[in-house]
């Protein structure tokens, strides 16, 4: 049967599954310092973003390479995220405690612009050089020019974290530790490459590093 076979839908399953998974053991045992967590999600991201185009190579090498190379940036972008997630997390908390409705309301606010700022920062870094604030800044501008794709997104991330929080609660915990946060990543690298891609279209607008690496190569042969 065709399903079964190499090229069957039932195979790529299996393999696409297998990738995650070991994708994701990557990122937990790299982001065990802690400190370390932004650069490991960026270097997920760069396998990520080659897997929904089908380009991965060996996932754990593709890792350890791109972790290597976006510790500079990775470091504090993952450090602004946590700080961030703390001050929603505080405001969230507390307002009640400090019977302070403008905590909750600066609360909601730095979450919507959190929000906007880091669901495309870390694939974008994975994907182009910039620095850090042109990063985050990116990531809003491609938010607010893709607004419908950025809400389908959020909707997908939401269906998915509640189909976790349910197999958590009704089965195990283990699972969603080793399978889940790469399979947020992957999802939401299948957006964001969409959105690239558009916007590598328009001339001037941005430029791979990778593509224009082939475009030299290419040139020089």
């Amino acid at each position: 049967m065709k399903f079964l076979s190499v090229d069957g839908g039932f195979y790529k399953f299996i393999s696409r599954f297998w990738d995650i998974l070991k994708l994701n053991f990557c990122w937990l045992f790299f982001s065990l310092p802690l400190v370390t967590v932004g650069a490991a999600t960026v270097a997920v991201y760069s396998v990520t973003n080659k897997m929904v185009d089908e380009k991965e190579g060996y996932i754990c090498r593709e890792f350890w390479k791109a972790f290597k190379s976006n510790l500079k940036q990775g470091i504090p972008l993952g450090l602004i995220l946590a700080g961030l997630i703390y001050v929603i997390w505080f405001s969230f908390s507390n307002y009640k405690a400090l019977d302070s409705a403008l905590l909750m309301v600066g609360g909601i606010v730095v979450a919507f612009f959190t929000v906007l700022g880091f669901i495309y920062a870390f694939p974008l870094s994975a994907r182009y050089e910039n620095t850090l604030l042109a990063t985050i800044r990116n990531s809003m501008l491609i938010s607010a020019r893709f607004l419908g794709k950025t809400i389908f997104l959020i909707i997908i991330l939401a269906v998915e974290f509640y189909l976790f929080l349910w197999i958590s609660v009704s089965y195990i915990n283990l699972f969603v530790l080793l399978f889940g946060p790469a399979c947020f990543m992957f999802t939401i690298s299948g957006i964001a490459m969409r959105c690239f891609r558009e916007l590598e279209k328009i001339e001037g607008m941005v430029s791979n590093p990778e593509v224009l690496e082939a475009e030299r190569e290419e040139q020089n042969m």
